[in-house]
């Protein structure tokens, strides 16, 4: 059997979140949070309150019991209403909960995982620096311990490091042993908000605006040793961390923001062309709307297709680092090709105030850099695969 229909308690939970947009963000108040670049804390907080930051943490820790298919589902709903919802709850519920349900000692897990899944701390990510992006073991941000022993000493420099302004952690990678052999020598740790010796520097950016992106400059700041993720047992082990489950379901993260947002594109171009006339009839009745229109649908459902089956094995526990590539390719390529369909439907009004196309076609164009470019995602499929390169 290839297709069934969705659970129900998943089918409950769309109309849940749904019902939250259309009561919590009304369009005009959307368009005030992105001239503004920011979320309100207070629009999170409700969010939260529905107990949603829960569903990608295990009951023991005070989650809703994981649920990574549940969970995409939430973003694909908030983010039919933009980034400003959707963005908060995945620095909770994925940049915290599943890194730290993965990765976590068990201390970490008792005191940070149900403060996580009550959507009190938030986390933003240390990954990206000047002159590292996508080969991130080449990090070169570096953990050294105190004389003592009790303190870890960071000194480099992180950029892209979306949140960091407002985030409670950092999960940093940190380059932990100069000496190792590569992939051998990578640690991440949990950098505290205002920890001595950090500075951090907003970025503006013209796409998701549900906050800034930030450098973030290390200067002989100060964390306690306790802040290893995976405590003792997962120095020099970050490799492992950052290459496991946890990077197949940041994959399925982003994906879904486009599909949410390609699939709200889709519908404000639906309608608008059932509403605008030209020539005395609903341009929908022209052929030429009709085909755009139709073609962005269809692309769309490929889309949710290919989102669905990735969040699928994940939640299967799975091999899915190929489909996940493979999804997170497909939607964010074609989320760009139907936000130019929508927008070109949409006509000046798609590039005008008081639409929404605008900020879909801006959040879209994104798509295919963030969270893993698409020529990234071609090689980790190549590599999965096992076609044969240079080094065969």
């Amino acid at each position: 059997m290839y297709f069934a229909d969705e659970p129900e308690h998943i089918s409950v939970l769309r109309d849940v979140v749904r019902r939250f947009v259309a009561t919590e963000m009304p369009p005009d108040q959307v368009r005030q949070w992105d001239r503004d670049h920011r979320f309100p804390p207070e629009l999170f907080q409700k969010l939260a309150e529905l107990g949603v930051c829960g569903v990608t943490i295990d009951e023991e820790y005070g989650g809703q019991g994981r649920d990574l298919v549940a969970a995409i589902a939430v973003i694909e709903e908030l983010s039919r209403g933009g980034a400003f919802a959707a963005g908060p709850f995945i620095h909770a519920a994925f940049y915290g909960g599943m890194n730290i349900s993965e990765n976590g000692s068990e201390e970490q897990k008792r005191t940070l995982l149900p403060k996580l899944a009550a959507g009190e701390i938030l986390f933003a990510y240390g990954l990206s620096e000047p002159d590292v992006g996508g080969d991130l073991a080449s990090v070169t941000t570096t953990a050294r311990r105190s004389e003592d022993g009790k303190h870890l000493i960071l000194d480099g420099f992180k950029r892209w490091c979306t949140g960091a302004d407002w985030a409670d952690y950092i999960y940093c990678l940190v380059r932990s042993y100069a000496e190792a052999p590569r992939y051998q020598n990578l640690s991440f740790v949990l950098v505290p908000r205002d920890t001595p010796g950090m500075r951090v520097h907003p970025i503006e950016h013209a796409n998701l605006r549900y906050t800034l992106s930030s450098d973030v400059i290390f200067e002989g700041a100060k964390i306690p040793a306790e802040n290893i993720v995976g405590g003792e047992a997962g120095w020099n082990r970050g490799w492992r961390m950052l290459a496991g489950k946890a990077l197949d379901v940041e994959k399925l993260e982003i994906t879904a923001v486009a599909f949410g947002i390609a699939q709200a594109a889709v519908e404000e171009a639906w309608e608008y062309a059932q509403q605008r006339k030209q020539f005395g009839v609903p341009i929908s009745a022209h052929q030429a709307v009709r085909h755009d229109l139709v073609e962005a649908r269809t692309k769309l459902e490929a889309c949710r297709a290919m989102l669905y089956r990735g969040a699928w094995l994940a939640q299967e526990g799975r091999p899915c680092s190929v489909e996940t590539s493979m999804a997170k390719l497909f939607v964010a390529d074609t989320g760009v090709e139907i936000a130019l369909l929508c927008q070109r439907v949409m006509g000046a009004y798609g590039l005008a105030e008081g639409h929404d196309m605008e900020r879909h076609v801006r959040d879209l164009l994104g798509m295919p850099i963030v969270g893993g470019s698409s020529n990234m995602q071609k090689n980790n499929i190549a590599n999965g695969l096992g076609l044969k390169g240079a080094k065969s």
